[in-house]
């Protein structure tokens, strides 16, 4: 039996290489899986957060992807031009972020640490997506 570890998270229990699966699922039925790593590298003023892998969707070539953050001793997370992004519920929970015209509500769930889900619901003019993520150490 998995034993829940539901103490608050701090950054440096990110650092290091961890093992990400993805499903992209949009509510016109169409899906897209993204598999790859996420890797948590102190840089002096937090952590720089790189995930990289394939992307596949459907009736494409898989490709290479990647995305980079920036995150903060604090849990905030911060895009690579240095906007702010959102910040992490140190508990897990919910978080927000509007990019007019669009809004981005997550879900952090730790209670399978080290083990963790981050759910994206993405509602917009033109998007209307859910983005499921599974991370685990390598």
């Amino acid at each position: 039996m998995m034993q829940r570890d539901l103490k608050p998270r701090v950054l440096a229990d990110f650092e290091g290489k961890w093992d990400l699966t993805r499903q992209i699922t949009h509510d016109d039925g169409s899906q897209a899986r993204f598999e790859g790593t996420a890797l948590w590298t102190p840089d002096g003023l937090g952590m720089a957060y790189l995930e990289t892998g394939l992307l596949e969707m459907a009736h494409a070539t898989p490709m290479q992807a990647e995305r980079r953050y920036h995150w903060g001793p604090d849990l905030d997370i911060y895009f690579e031009d240095g906007r702010f992004f959102h910040r992490v519920p140190a508990a897990g929970g919910d978080a927000r972020h509007w990019c007019d015209p669009d809004t981005y509500d997550v879900t952090y769930d730790f209670t399978k640490w080290p083990r963790f889900k981050v759910i994206w619901r993405v509602v917009g003019p033109k998007k209307s997506y859910t983005l499921a993520s599974l991370y685990h150490r390598c």
